[in-house]
């Protein structure tokens, strides 16, 4: 059995849901672009982890957005590095940090009503700004 990975206080993943793959990164490097295979492609299978309740899912699906399939795995690219080491890192980091994001629950929203002194300020501001549109309009008189 592989190691879990954290992501929150009492949430983690196990290992072996990763799914990584190594390919040829794209860019400069000379001939070196060309004969290794330095850029890591991580997939994990949201819809099938069992580590995650599905309010978690839920809220991944939506902070994934394009990097989600169709069948319901992330599917993240990481070639920022030039050996494969330090890119599985990156790659592994990335999703931690998006797992992890996820892992909050968003602050509820709690109605609230406007004060009775803001009320009045802003009938006094609009009030105010109602006469000097009165004035600019007005002809001006001679006396």
């Amino acid at each position: 059995m592989s190691e879990p990975i954290a992501l929150a206080r009492g949430l983690s993943i196990d290992a072996s849901e990763l799914s990584l793959s190594f390919i040829r990164a794209s860019g400069p490097g000379g001939q070196n672009v060309n004969k290794v295979s330095s850029a890591v492609q991580l997939r994990f299978n949201l819809d099938a982890s069992p580590s995650l309740p599905g309010p978690v899912k839920a809220r991944a699906r939506v902070l994934a957005g394009s990097r989600l399939t169709t069948e319901g795995e992330i599917v993240l690219t990481a070639d920022r590095f030039r050996n494969q080491l330090q890119n599985r890192q990156d790659a592994i980091g990335r999703l931690v940090a998006l797992l992890s994001e996820a892992a909050i629950p968003p602050k509820p929203r709690r109605a609230t009503r406007p004060t009775l002194a803001s009320k009045r300020r802003r009938m006094d501001e609009k009030s105010k700004r109602g006469g000097v549109k009165q004035l600019r309009t007005s002809k001006p008189s001679f006396d």
